[in-house]
């Protein structure tokens, strides 16, 4: 699930309402229909840093699959495009590519924007 920052416009607007000392930090919470704990961290962070801004995003994990694995797995697909998951896995690996699971292949699959094609049988095939 990815969530969304709040604003930075919210973010002085609730530290302003705190800062008036006439409400409790469930009152701003509801006021701005956040919740107690974003009020208290704001607040934290506040005190300790001096600023209500959001963190920058830190980027993520890292990807099972480096770009040189990726390449090959592309390649392997542009040769074989009928290849399963798991004889993708083995040329690979033959390759020097470390061994992922199913998952990490598939996804990456999915972020190389490839979609496997069903095979359609022919008039001449079908039994």
């Amino acid at each position: 699930m990815r969530y969304e920052t709040y604003s930075d416009d919210l973010r002085q607007r609730v530290a302003a309402a705190y800062a008036t000392g006439q409400v409790t930090i469930g009152q701003v919470a509801s006021r701005f229909a956040v919740s107690v704990s974003f009020v208290e961290k704001l607040l934290k962070r506040q005190r300790t840093s001096g600023s209500v801004a959001a963190l920058p995003h830190r980027g993520g994990p890292t990807p099972r699959l480096q770009a040189a694995d990726r390449d090959r797995l592309a390649a392997c697909v542009a040769a074989q495009p009928d290849a399963t998951l798991a004889e993708l896995r083995q040329q690979l690996v033959a390759a020097g590519s470390p061994a992922v699971g199913l998952p990490v292949r598939w996804q990456t699959l999915q972020r190389l924007d490839w979609r496997r094609k069903k095979k359609r049988l022919h008039a001449a095939e079908r039994h």
